[in-house]
């Protein structure tokens, strides 16, 4: 009845939100094209004042070639890679057994109780632990180790990661596990040959948000770990600052340098990342 004003409607929005899309990718990009302005002009510029504004020459490789010369950057990644990797596996293989478990094993009467028990867990502040797990960490010899940080970072991470695939593969059909169990096949066969072929997209998503999560991690990294020689990048920057005290072209060419490994992750499991986090979404 009223196709002109409906029309007209429609134009506006359209406009209004190809308006607000690069507005909004602007101030989202702001910091990091300003730390990236930062990190490739020379020190004269820094000395003189000149932090924010257009750089008097261009350092596009002087700079980053100095955070590894001058610093222990390239020991900070390799730290973080050690810490970040193992986590990874270890948070995502825990989480795939014990999702499995509560979600398939419906006779198990405990299941919805632990099920709560990992929800719940994903509500305590994490920053209130601090004390407690530093003192663990020393009674188990695990303080200021690598190994230590892998295995409390493993800790916290499974909470999440279990709730995160107990959904995706309660969303399973039942039937499939139920016809595999009439055939004969093995609880393990049928854990590792059906269920997770078909959360391999889950599976996928969730690693690269844990890779995420424990690689831009600060807070733990600072209360596990001491020697500097066992720092992972993101606590590396903080003693790249206090060694280069005024050189903050270096400092942000360390920062992007370590913002690096989590974008190359997303952008290498983007097809799986995005089928990870709709899997089921258009499920009837």
């Amino acid at each position: 009845m009223f196709p002109a004003p409906i029309e007209r409607s429609s134009v506006a929005a359209q406009t209004a939100y190809k308006i607000a899309l690069p507005i909004a990718l602007f101030v989202w990009l702001l910091p990091l094209l300003a730390i990236l302005m930062t990190s490739i002009r020379p020190a004269a510029d820094i000395n003189s004042g000149n932090v924010f504004g257009w750089p008097s020459d261009f350092l596009l490789i002087e700079n980053y070639t100095a955070v590894f010369t001058q610093s222990r950057a390239g020991t900070y990644l390799l730290n973080s890679m050690l810490v970040t990797v193992p986590t990874m596996v270890i948070s995502v293989a825990l989480a795939c057994l014990a999702g499995y478990a509560l979600a398939i094993y419906r006779d198990f009467k405990w299941a919805l109780p632990l099920f709560f028990l990992f929800v719940a867990g994903n509500f305590v502040p994490f920053q209130i632990l601090m004390v407690p797990v530093r003192d663990l960490a020393v009674r188990t010899d695990t303080y200021d180790t690598i190994i230590g940080l892998v295995l409390f970072h493993a800790a916290f991470q499974t909470g999440f990661c279990t709730l995160f695939m107990r959904n995706f593969i309660k969303a399973l059909p039942y039937e499939l596990v139920e016809s595999a169990r009439i055939e004969g096949v093995g609880e393990f066969k049928i854990f590792w040959h059906l269920v997770l072929p078909l959360v391999r997209p889950a599976i996928a998503a969730l690693s690269v948000l844990v890779f995420t999560f424990i690689w831009n991690d600060f807070f733990w990294a600072t209360v596990l770990i001491q020697g500097d020689d066992r720092l992972p990048i993101t606590a590396g920057v903080r003693a790249l600052n206090g060694q280069f005290v005024s050189q903050w072209q270096l400092v942000s060419a360390a920062s992007l340098l370590a913002a690096l490994p989590p974008v190359l992750m997303f952008f290498l499991m983007q097809r799986h990342f995005i089928a990870g986090l709709t899997l089921g979404a258009t499920k009837g």
